[in-house]
């Protein structure tokens, strides 16, 4: 099942065509705009249109490869260091009064470094053991969380950096086999075992529904996931701060949102469609001690 049309000519068109989704979507939920947060997937973007968006005023962004998240951090940290240089360049658009899902613990995390500047990156992709530690100063949120093992590696990378790591558990609701995420059956088990650890704070849940499923099962996906949502609130798991749904991509963020996301990831939708064939996904890399151990 796909909502995407023919995308408009410019960047700027297709991306007031998706708020302008989420809007009417979120009023068929029963929400408002403002309840729907918008993640700009960045992978197939050209870097003059991430530019581009951020002078539209969007700040949250999310990458699914560690190097690539890296590689397109350092691009945006330059470019905004080069509009502070030049007097006369033009200012991104200012998003500091809209409704924030992060802003009371932004508050509360004053110590979150690059994490707290202008743009807040998303992991939303698997993230391997021994890649956690390139991106734990750079990602406000990791998505991906699907194990007790990467759980407790970020745990330890934020011990020794004495910061906190917020993350949302990935659960795979669709049942596909090659799919990561837990499984549904053991979801509330690895929240609870999450919940233990001082510096990994369980924020919600994500999902991804099946590429080319149905209507019907894409929305039954996305049902199962909002049900361990809410078990998870009703447990108090992440003691209160459990509050972020992460579901729907481009050809699904309105059947996420009718069925409860307050996170949605487009990508395409927003940047065309420029897909290039992704490699496939690196083994896991030698262990390599932090530069505090050596």
């Amino acid at each position: 099942m796909s909502t995407m049309v023919s995308p408009p000519d410019s960047l700027a068109e297709r991306y007031a065509r998706v708020c302008d989704r989420i809007a009417r979507a979120a009023e068929r939920s029963g929400r408002k705009e403002r309840d729907v947060y918008l993640v700009a997937v960045t992978k197939n973007a050209e870097p003059e249109q991430i530019r581009e968006l951020i002078d539209l005023g969007h700040r949250d962004l999310a990458e699914n490869r560690v190097q690539q998240l890296i590689h397109r951090a350092a691009m945006v940290d330059e470019y905004f260091n080069r509009l502070r240089v030049l007097p006369n360049a033009r200012k991104p658009g200012s998003t500091e009064d809209a409704f924030n899902l992060f802003a009371a613990e932004d508050e509360k995390l004053p110590s979150l470094g690059s994490r707290a500047g202008p743009i807040r990156w998303h992991m939303i992709g698997h993230l391997q053991r021994n890649k956690a530690r390139k991106i734990a100063d750079l990602v406000r949120l990791v998505h991906s969380v699907d194990s007790l093992r990467i759980a407790e590696e970020l745990q330890t990378i934020a011990l020794k950096r004495d910061m906190t790591i917020e993350v949302l558990l990935q659960v795979n609701c669709s049942g596909e086999p090659n799919k990561h995420g837990c499984p549904v059956p053991a979801a509330i088990p690895l929240a609870e075992q999450i919940e233990t650890m001082i510096n990994v704070r369980l924020r919600g849940v994500m999902t991804l529904a099946a590429e080319h499923a149905s209507e019907r099962e894409t929305r039954r996906t996305f049902a199962r996931a909002r049900d361990i949502f809410e078990e998870m609130k009703t447990l108090n798991l992440g003691e209160g701060r459990c509050n972020l749904l992460s579901m729907g991509m481009s050809n699904d963020y309105e059947l996420a949102i009718l069925e409860g996301a307050n996170i949605v990831r487009v990508g395409s939708a927003i940047f065309g469609d420029n897909r290039v064939p992704e490699p496939p996904e690196e083994p896991e890399e030698p262990e390599e001690p932090d530069a505090d151990e050596i």
